[in-house]
């Protein structure tokens, strides 16, 4: 992967704007991710993660639920499986939640597509499963703890159909974001100014190289509802020759 070399005065920092990037299969300019731990599966990923970089709370709060039956009869089991889905997808907006599916990019669960949600053995003989997402936006007041509260309450609404019932919504809380590539412009602002405050600290004498500008955005949890968001790239301060 090519890597770009910068050296203080700060006008060579921002013409790293201007670098063209390198590809990625996934395009992260308008999807809405999910975030771990850390998050992109790319040549040459770096685990370690730089101090410098930009922190924002997320987009959604998501918790992940399953609906299960067990009837006796396979078809009808399903068939009562997938009803309480399109129920759950129908009272979602009394709620102000949205449901979604997605272990990586994060897609829309509706009523055109909840029939794709895969079935699966739900650990016992003549029982099936499935699992979706449900999200609450965060911002306007809404915090975790009203997410949570949220979800909860729309996970108690859900109406049974047959021996199906939903349970989950307890677990610890995921978080996503929608677009991370787009704060790119202003992570490399932070960095920029961050390398000319370590330049001016060293004196005249010294030169600041960044290596890895060109390398794609990566997103990390940083709090109950907060996003890190940077750019795996490496800082060098060495003499100038």
């Amino acid at each position: 992967m090519r890597k770009l070399f910068l050296w203080v005065p700060i006008a060579l920092i921002f013409a790293a704007l201007g670098v063209p990037v390198v590809a990625q299969a996934q395009d992260f300019s308008e999807a809405e991710v999910v975030v771990t731990g850390s998050r992109r599966d790319t040549d040459g990923f770096d685990e370690s993660r730089p101090v410098v970089g930009l922190r924002r709370a997320a987009d959604f709060a998501i918790l992940e639920v399953t609906i299960a039956g067990d009837t006796r009869d396979a078809e009808k089991r399903r068939s009562e499986i997938l009803a309480m889905v399109k129920s759950a997808i129908e009272i979602a907006p009394k709620f102000a939640v949205q449901l979604a599916t997605g272990d990586e990019v994060v897609e829309a669960l509706t009523i055109a597509n909840y029939r794709d949600l895969s079935l699966l053995n739900d650990s016992r003989p003549d029982t099936d499963r499935t699992t979706f997402l449900v999200k609450v936006k965060l911002g306007d007041g809404v915090d975790g703890a009203a997410a949570r509260d949220r979800i909860g309450r729309f996970v108690k609404a859900v109406p049974a159909v047959g021996r199906a019932e939903i349970r989950g919504g307890s677990d610890d809380l995921t978080l996503s974001i929608v677009g991370p590539d787009r704060f790119r412009s202003e992570i490399l602002d932070i960095l920029a100014a961050d390398a000319k405050a370590v330049a001016g600290r060293m004196g005249p004498e010294y030169g600041v190289e960044l290596k890895g500008l060109d390398r794609p955005v990566e997103w990390a949890r940083a709090g109950l509802t907060d996003v890190f968001l940077y750019i795996p790239y490496n800082m060098v301060v060495r003499p100038k020759d």
